[in-house]
C-alpha cells in the first residue's frame, strides 16, 4: 500500500481535533466531575459518555482477539463508512470502487460526500470480477469495498480472490464482514497485521441482536483507528448504547445459540422455499437471509404485504431481477410465510 499519509486527505492529515473534557484527565482517578458543564442530579444519564467507549472496547476485544487500540466503535457499521470517506477521499477529485450488486450505504456515502462511486459488476456465480475492478481503479481510487457474505446476494466471496485484491491495490480495502458469523468462512480479522490496508467492518444488528441500539465495529491497524477517533464526533457511541451492549455481551453463549438456530432454520427455509411453485432458483447463502428468483417478485412482494409479511423485493438491483432477499425469522415466522405463499391465489 501507499504510506498512510500519502492516502489521508491533507486537511485531516493536519486536522486538530476536539478536545473532550472526558479526553483530558484520563490516566487519572477521579470521583468529582466539575469539568463538562453537566447537571450532576441525573446519574449516569447526566454525565457525557465514555468518547472512547473503553470498557465495551476491552470485552469486544476479548470476544475478537484482537488489540483494543485496533477497534473503532460508531453509530451502525454507517457511521464507519462515513468516517473512511471523510479520512481518505477528497470530494470532487477522488473515487471509490466497489462490487455491484452489495451494499447500497457505500454508494450513499460517495454522493454525500462528493465522491465518484465505480461499480464493478459481479460475475454470474456472484464473485468478483478482478481484472475489471483493476481497470476501474485509477490513482485517485483511495477505497474499495468488498462485501463477504454480501448482501443481497448472501454469498461469501472468494477468499483467494480477496486477499489478491488487497495485496494488489495500493489504497484501502474495506471488507464489511456484517453476516460473517453465519458462514463457515473465517473472518479476515485474523490476518490484519499482515494487511496494514484493510478495515474489516463488523456489526452488533445481525448475529448480536442488537439492530435498534444502532452499534457498528471497525477492526484495522491501530494508525487508521487513531484517523477515524481523530475525524469522528466526541461522543459518538451514547451511554445507553454502551451498557446494553456490556450487558448483552456478558452471556454470550446466548448468542451462539441464536446463531446455530438461525442457520438450522435458514436450512429448513430455504429447502422449504424452494419447493413452491413461484420459486425458479434460490442461490447460495452464507448469511441469515437468502435471495430467492420467482415468477412476478413485485405481485408476489405486494401480497405478502397485503398479508402483514414484509420481505425484500431486489428486482431493480443488478443481476437480481425478479428476485426477492428473505430473512431468516423466527420457526414461526418462517411457518407463517411458507403458508401464506402455499396458499397464493395463482399469479
Amino acid at each position: 500500500m501507499k504510506p498512510l499519509e500519502k492516502l489521508v486527505r491533507p486537511n485531516i492529515l493536519k486536522l486538530k481535533p476536539y478536545s473532550s473534557a472526558r479526553d483530558e484527565y484520563k490516566g487519572k482517578v477521579a470521583n468529582v466531575f466539575l469539568d463538562a458543564n453537566e447537571n450532576p442530579f441525573n446519574n449516569p444519564f447526566g454525565r457525557y459518555p465514555d468518547p472512547l467507549q473503553w470498557q465495551l472496547k476491552e470485552r469486544i476485544a476479548e470476544i475478537k482477539s484482537v488489540n483494543v487500540d485496533q477497534i473503532f466503535l460508531g453509530n451502525g457499521s454507517d457511521e464507519a463508512i462515513d468516517v473512511l470517506f471523510r479520512i481518505f477521499c477528497c470530494p470532487g477529485t477522488d473515487n471509490v470502487v466497489a462490487i455491484e450488486p452489495t451494499y447500497g450505504m457505500y454508494s450513499v456515502c460517495a454522493d454525500t460526500n462528493d465522491i465518484e462511486y465505480r461499480p464493478v459488476l459481479l460475475n454470474d456465480d456472484f464473485q468478483p470480477d478482478t481484472e475489471a475492478l483493476f481497470k476501474a481503479i485509477d490513482n485517485n481510487t483511495k477505497l474499495l469495498f468488498l462485501c463477504s457474505p454480501n448482501n443481497p446476494t448472501g454469498n461469501d466471496l472468494n477468499r483467494e480472490t480477496v486477499e489478491n485484491i488487497i495485496a494488489n491495490f495500493d489504497g484501502i480495502v474495506v471488507v464489511d464482514e456484517a453476516y460473517i458469523d453465519f458462514s463457515d468462512n473465517k473472518t479476515m480479522l485474523e490476518q490484519l497485521e499482515s494487511y496494514p490496508n484493510v478495515v474489516v467492518l463488523q456489526t452488533f444488528s445481525k448475529a448480536w441482536g442488537m439492530a435498534g441500539i444502532r452499534l457498528g465495529m471497525a477492526f484495522a491497524s491501530p494508525e487508521i483507528i487513531s484517523y477515524m477517533n481523530k475525524v469522528k464526533y466526541p461522543y459518538n457511541v451514547n451511554i445507553l448504547t454502551q451498557t446494553a451492549a456490556l450487558e448483552h455481551l456478558a452471556d454470550y453463549d446466548k448468542i451462539t445459540k441464536w446463531i446455530d438456530t438461525l442457520l438450522e432454520e435458514r436450512t429448513k427455509l430455504m429447502e422449504r422455499f424452494s419447493k413452491l411453485a413461484i420459486c425458479e432458483k434460490i442461490y447460495p447463502s452464507n448469511a441469515n437471509f437468502f435471495l430467492a428468483k420467482v415468477t412476478d417478485a413485485v405481485k408476489i412482494y405486494n401480497y405478502l404485504v397485503d398479508n402483514g409479511i414484509i420481505v425484500r423485493n431486489r428486482s431493480h438491483i443488478s443481476l437480481c431481477g425478479n428476485s426477492l432477499r428473505i430473512t431468516i425469522g423466527t420457526p414461526e415466522e418462517n411457518n407463517t410465510l411458507i403458508e401464506s405463499l402455499t396458499n397464493m391465489p395463482q399469479l
